[in-house]
């Protein structure tokens, strides 16, 4: 497709450019470029800890010496299983120094999930905290699995006083009581050095940074190998689409989990390469949220759409100041549009929603800070990148203007291709493009719309229902909190489709009632065949969007 075709080029938002020039460089090397320029501008405020860049650049060093001494290098793969915490930055740079590959590992994972991963992944040292709910899998794994060492991290070492000493006497029973292993190393003991570190010769287009593994709804999980290359061109084309940030001074809200792709990019690294101070909470907390943004003014807030629909539906919202706010990034599932709506009523800021996928590193478009922010479209593809509406079935022809066809992307963010499996990558990289199991449509300004996953397309006595599409029209309903649409097997119409609802507090509604809000809104055969209303939230992942796949398996396991 020659450049002169593309759409978005004549909707790109004003002093960006698409073709902009992008630098292949080593992830690191953002980090010793933010320290250089802002030495003593915040880098991480942790419950009231706060460190500079220096500071951070000086224990990033001393861990990647501490790693050389233990002979880690290249081709080497260090696992992350730690929570939203100083540590998990300062390791992940200290280990990508090395020109070893970082493992993520989710906190949440049962320790079957764990074991296949750090198998699958050949990671031979892991690093964790001494919080009880850490080590008692890890110590598992470490007799069970072909680990060779724990680095262990000391939490109350990056608590401020005196919550350091309240921790220890308040949560005691939180903290784990390590044993004497010569397997098991101290963060402190392994920081205990010059910060000399033997710089690894990185070629940013082949050597892997992480091994991002995919949530698994597909099958097995598998590991997305994001080289150096692609992390640091999609800080690069993430960080460009932002033009009003002041560099070294903004400060970024970290509530999503740094493991999961989305936060790696959107909030830790997008925040070193700007110089950000990271606000970072352990974990999303509704109630501390809010005190955060209110006593701490970022300017950054990047979430999934049930964070912004929890404080849309939070009573006590209105208690706090939420105005500081400039810039909120909404990614990691489908935004609904009443949720846009509504945040952007409560506190005047106006979000984007972004689209990727692990494979893409993960960011592949954004909507237009400055610009056109159509709500209900994933935006325009970020520098450098196609986005291609292809044929469902040749896998191959691009798809005319506004209609329906796989979502393809091309540019430097995407992955190199499956850890040890190369059918698997041979399936998703075709003649250059990432096929991304989406249906989309790109209308003639170049904007993006998903219609749904290829995988969740319901098809019910021959018609196609796509679940987004039902969802968007529940949630304009007033008294819907949360909603999840999807097919369930049916003998007579191969499938049903069946939602289950979440209400507001205090609100009540039947299926008819429901069912008749609908009827204007879409056709009779998307309209839900059974409705069910639930008391409490409904099942989500770890990032906090709501999961289809777990609903649908609880369903399956009543019958």
């Amino acid at each position: 497709m020659p450049q002169t075709t593309y759409p978005w080029l004549q909707s790109y938002p004003d002093r960006i450019k698409w073709d902009m020039a992008i630098d292949e460089k080593p992830v690191f090397d953002m980090l010793d470029q933010t320290a250089a320029h802002y030495p003593q501008s915040g880098a991480f405020d942790f419950l009231g800890k706060k460190y500079t860049w220096s500071e951070i650049a000086a224990l990033v060093d001393k861990f990647a010496a501490g790693l050389q001494s233990l002979g880690v290098g290249k081709g080497d793969k260090v696992g992350l299983f730690l929570p939203n915490t100083p540590y998990y930055l300062i390791c992940y740079f200290g280990i990508l120094k090395t020109g070893a590959t970082v493992v993520n590992f989710n906190p949440l994972y049962a320790e079957a999930e764990l074991s296949n991963q750090i198998e699958d992944s050949e990671t031979r040292i892991m690093v964790t905290a001494d919080l009880a709910m850490l080590h008692v899998k890890m110590d598992k794994m470490l007799h069970a699995t072909r680990l060779e060492k724990l680095v262990m991290c000391r939490f109350t070492d990056i608590l401020p006083f005196p919550k350091n000493i309240l921790f220890r006497l308040a949560k005691a029973q939180e903290i784990a009581k390590i044993p004497a292993d010569q397997r098991i190393v101290w963060f402190h003991d392994l920081t205990n050095n010059n910060g000399k570190v033997t710089a690894p010769q990185i070629n940013p287009r082949e050597d892997i940074a992480v091994l991002q593994y995919t949530g698994g709804t597909t099958g097995t999980p598998k590991g997305a190998m994001l080289t150096h290359g692609n992390i640091y061109a999609n800080t690069v084309q993430s960080l460009s689409w932002f033009t009003g940030v002041r560099y070294g001074e903004d400060k970024m809200l970290g509530v999503l989990p740094f493991f999961h792709v989305f936060a790696m990019i959107a909030v830790m690294n997008l925040s070193v390469m700007a110089g950000l101070e990271i606000i970072a909470l352990p974990r999303f907390d509704l109630k501390d949220t809010l005190k955060a943004i209110h006593k701490k003014k970022p300017h950054f807030f990047p979430a999934v759409p049930a964070i912004y629909g929890a404080i849309n539906n939070s009573p006590e919202a209105k208690k706090y100041d939420l105005s500081s706010i400039k810039y909120c990034i909404s990614g990691g599932a489908p935004l609904p549009v009443e949720v846009k709506k509504t945040f952007e009523q409560k506190t005047g800021c106006v979000v984007v929603e972004g689209y990727g996928l692990t494979e893409s590193s993960p960011v592949a478009t954004i909507n237009p800070v400055n610009g056109d922010n159509i709500a209900g479209s994933i935006g325009l593809p970020v520098p450098q990148t196609i986005i291609e509406i292809i044929n469902v079935e040749d896998k191959t022809t691009p798809m005319p203007i506004g209609e329906r066809g796989e979502l393809c992307i091309k540019g430097p963010q995407v992955m190199k291709g499956y850890w040890k499996k190369p059918q698997e990558t041979a399936d998703v990289l075709k003649n250059g493009r990432l096929h991304t199991g989406d249906i989309a449509i790109m209308d003639e300004r170049g904007y993006v719309y998903i219609v749904d996953r290829l995988k969740d397309m319901i098809i019910t006595n021959g018609y196609n229902v796509y679940p987004r599409n039902v969802e968007e029209a529940i949630y304009k309903h007033p008294s819907v909190e949360e909603c999840i649409v999807a097919g369930l097997p049916d003998p007579q119409r191969g499938e049903i489709v069946k939602a289950w609802v979440k209400l507001k507090p205090g609100r009540e509604m039947s299926a008819e009632d429901l069912k008749e809000f609908l009827s204007d809104k879409i056709s009779p055969m998307e309209i839900p065949k059974k409705v069910e209303f639930r008391d409490k939230a409904l099942p989500k992942t770890m990032i906090g969007k709501l999961s289809r796949k777990d609903v649908v398996a609880q369903e399956l396991e009543k019958h």
